[in-house]
């Protein structure tokens, strides 16, 4: 597909960036057959192909308005086009830069404005954490769709941390929102590495990945919590004392991943963030080296079946597929994917749920009935986002699947 940049694109970088891209576009459709809001809506310019096609037009030198800029924010960026597409089009990158181009163009209504600036700002900071205990002390008060974001579900044990010192050692990141949303996620990840003969460290300083902000068209700030992250990290990894930085929210682990190539033209991190990136791993991915130690210490196991619901930042973006379920069972327990529909988004997508409500419910109650039709006791997936959204939804347990294992090793 070739693009000829219009005279006001004709010096942008940007531009320059998404006419390579486009290039390799042929237009076939494939991808629209895996997209989530194309399914829904049926609209073509609610799937890749027509997306693709506004911000061709745009670079052209076409006037863009609400509707554009409705049809890109639309998009989940849940990657599912990408591993679908034959020609290998990185369009979860060309959505990026079609909605920077946009957002400098077309100004959003001010309540919208508000909105995702209080999203950047407030689930990036530490303010969150108290903010979140407030809501949930007047949430009678709170609107149905801020109600349903509040975490409605009991930890399944105390959020202790391991004492026990390894030579072998993992930095953690702990996140933005998911220490203060589910607190045993990082504790149980810390205590089923700890029972491998694994130290966690969570180094102060680290925040948010970065895919918070870049999601809401705030590129600067994304890559501002990237070099705050590896500046953080970098004595520690540059000591060699670190094997691995380990993140159990998978949209995380992909931004983590790609700091290395969002870093590559900054000459004072390019050498570190590539480093860093070598170093990133979802703790899906440890997985099979841990399976051997913990199979001698499992002392018993969650009855019942246990849905997983693989995130579309593990499977899509990082794709990573299988090894979760696979190596669950090996640990004995009994476990099950949807025999439908398993490759769709569940409509959390980060900020998605908030900014989309309508369409994110569709998506979350069309995952949960697949989920459902397995009969499961449990529902586990990788993703902080993903656990809250469907758990919204339904009365079955959802959990990180590493609380379960978790528990099957408590004493």
């Amino acid at each position: 597909m070739q693009t000829k940049p219009s005279p006001e694109f004709r010096h942008s970088t940007l531009a320059a960036e998404a006419e390579g891209i486009l290039r390799a576009c042929v237009h076939c459709g494939f991808c629209n057959a895996t997209c989530p809001t194309y399914q829904i809506l049926g609209d073509e310019l609610d799937g890749p192909r027509g997306r693709i096609y506004l911000i061709k037009e745009m670079l052209e030198g076409a006037q863009v308005g609400r509707s554009t800029q409705e049809h890109l924010d639309r998009c989940l960026t849940c990657l599912n086009c990408e591993t679908t597409c034959p020609s290998g089009v990185e369009y979860g990158r060309l959505v990026a830069i079609g909605r920077t181009l946009v957002d400098e163009r077309v100004d959003r209504p001010p309540a919208r404005r508000l909105e995702r600036w209080l999203l950047r700002e407030v689930l990036t900071s530490r303010a969150f954490a108290p903010l979140l205990r407030l809501a949930g002390m007047f949430s009678a008060l709170l609107p149905g769709a801020l109600k349903s974001k509040l975490p409605r579900r009991p930890e399944p044990r105390a959020a202790s941390w391991p004492t026990s010192s390894h030579a072998r050692k993992v930095i953690l990141l702990g996140g933005c929102v998911q220490p203060a949303m589910m607190p045993n996620v990082n504790s149980a990840t810390a205590r089923v590495l700890d029972a491998a003969g694994i130290e966690t460290l969570i180094v102060d300083g680290a925040g948010c990945c970065g895919a918070l902000r870049e999601h809401l068209s705030d590129p600067a700030g994304g890559l501002a919590d990237a070099r705050r992250n590896i500046d953080v990290w970098w004595p520690l990894v540059a000591a060699g004392t670190i094997e691995a930085i380990v993140m159990n929210a998978s949209a995380c682990g992909l931004a983590v991943k790609h700091y290395g190539e969002a870093l590559q033209k900054d000459a004072a991190y390019a050498g570190k963030a590539a480093r860093i990136s070598a170093l990133a791993r979802d703790l899906g991915e440890l997985l099979p080296d841990l399976v051997p130690a913990l199979a001698a210490k499992i002392r018993h196991r969650a009855a019942g079946r246990i849905a997983v619901h693989a995130p579309c930042s593990l499977q899509h973006g990082q794709r990573l597929r299988g090894g979760v379920e696979t190596h669950l069972q090996l640990l004995g327990f009994d476990v099950r994917v949807a025999g439908s529909e398993n490759h769709l988004c569940c409509g959390s997508a980060g900020t998605y749920s908030v900014l989309q409500p309508q369409l994110a419910t569709q998506l979350r109650d069309r995952k949960l009935t697949h989920l459902s039709r397995l009969e499961p006791e449990w529902i586990v997936s990788s993703n902080v986002g993903c656990i809250q959204h469907l758990q919204s939804g339904t009365d079955i347990p959802v959990r990180h699947w590493v609380e379960l294992v978790d528990l099957a090793l408590e004493p």
